[in-house]
């Protein structure tokens, strides 16, 4: 019903930035009514809360590791949201996705609570 494609990501020097996009689709997809998450995913590890974003509020929350240094926005006419990414640094490698959450209104750290994934794009990051 929700289709999520992720963009952006690719090798970077520590230090540098990345913006990833994720365009969202479907037949009744509204983007004020869902929140929009991202996640990440090294090798071996859990995937873990990066941002999110709630639907017509826009309101945001971010992990711990990356306040400060990332900033999730959206763009609800375009259904894309966007993952502003500076001071990269190499514990930022991983496969980043993102998510929608038909619960608008939360902004979740929550992986389960997310009702739609995208395939993921690499971010590698290099010392």
């Amino acid at each position: 019903q929700v289709q999520l494609v992720e963009s952006g990501g690719g090798l970077v020097q520590a230090g540098g930035s990345l913006r990833l996009s994720c365009a969202a689709s479907g037949r009744t997809f509204d983007g004020r009514r869902y929140t929009m998450g991202w996640f990440r995913q090294a090798p071996g590890k859990e995937r873990e809360f990066v941002a999110a974003i709630t639907g017509s509020a826009g309101r945001t929350d971010y992990a711990d590791s990356v306040k400060g240094r990332f900033t999730i926005s959206r763009d609800n006419a375009a259904n894309t949201v966007y993952l502003q990414m500076n001071s990269l640094e190499p514990e930022d490698t991983a496969v980043y996705y993102c998510a929608a959450d038909r619960d608008y209104w939360r902004a979740s750290g929550n992986r389960y609570e997310y009702d739609y994934w995208g395939q993921g794009t690499q971010v590698t990051v290099s010392s």
